[in-house]
């Protein structure tokens, strides 16, 4: 399935299912492939990064990428369920690393950064802060690490006698402003908001001003995956931190093992940890 050893010249793909407009404004990705990068450019091996619309545009792409010869590997991120990807790059015998849960990788590489367990950290949180109920704010809903984390977020919060409510988003600053005008006409609504990425919590953050809405008074928010916007916001965001570009590293140490066909498995990532700043209580 792999070559001897990566071949110098000859990336590595990723078809990156993602709106271009919601990806220019998340920081996460451009840290993330900093960080594969540094583990890849120094053996002579980039990342081809390719943004498509659909799943099914992202296969074509990669099916394209092996026909012609253009990589020597592939990374795969934000699965489906039983995503098909999976089974694509088994028959066009490309050595690829999963970012995500073991599950959803069908034995291929996995590094996994054990969202189940930052989540529930997240919610003892809250809840030890007095919060009774919670909302969740994911991203797209047929998402593995969305409903890895939706679940993970209902049954903490169950486990300690808190409501839930949730929400669906696709990770754009829209989706945020949507989520706290949803909130703000329930008749009961969540005191804290947990969002899938940082740029719906900064658009949760400015509609809540507008709707008058104290931040943490009224209603605390908490972003995943920390950034600068979320360090310069005010005030500041409570935030679920890793080292993007760490996790990046360890894919790039990944794949080039299976670059160089030898044994892979699942790396777990460290768990990411709650950034406590002025947006929560």
């Amino acid at each position: 399935m792999a070559t001897a050893a990566p071949r110098p010249g000859t990336p590595v793909g990723l078809a990156l299912v993602r709106d271009a407009e919601v990806l220019g404004a998340e920081p996460f990705f451009h840290e993330f492939i900093a960080g594969i990068e540094r583990i890849l450019v120094p053996l002579g091996v980039p990342v081809l990064l390719q943004v498509v619309a659909t799943v099914a545009q992202a296969a074509e792409r990669m099916r394209a990428w092996a026909q012609h010869g253009q990589v020597q590997g592939m990374i795969l991120i934000d699965l489906l369920p039983d995503d098909e990807r999976v089974a694509l790059v088994r028959r066009l015998r490309m050595p690829t690393v999963v970012i995500g849960d073991p599950v959803t990788a069908g034995g291929l590489p996995t590094v996994w950064t054990q969202d189940d367990v930052a989540m529930r950290d997240v919610v003892s949180a809250l809840v030890a802060g007095g919060h009774e109920h919670l909302g969740h704010v994911g991203g797209p809903a047929q998402m593995a690490h969305t409903i890895i984390r939706r679940h993970t977020f209902e049954t903490a919060a169950a486990s300690l006698g808190a409501r839930t409510t949730s929400f669906e988003g696709d990770y754009s600053e829209a989706a945020g402003v949507r989520a706290v005008a949803d909130l703000a006409a329930l008749a009961r609504r969540p005191t804290a908001l947990v969002f899938d990425n940082d740029v719906m919590a900064l658009g949760a953050l400015h509609e809540a001003a507008r709707l008058g809405l104290a931040v943490p008074d009224d209603l605390s928010l908490v972003a995943w995956d920390d950034s600068a916007l979320c360090q310069l916001a005010a005030p500041p965001l409570t935030a679920v931190s890793h080292d993007v570009q760490e996790l990046g590293e360890l894919v790039g140490h990944t794949l080039a093992d299976a670059l160089a066909g030898a044994p892979t498995g699942v790396v777990n990532a460290p768990p990411a940890r709650l950034t406590v700043r002025g947006s929560s209580r």
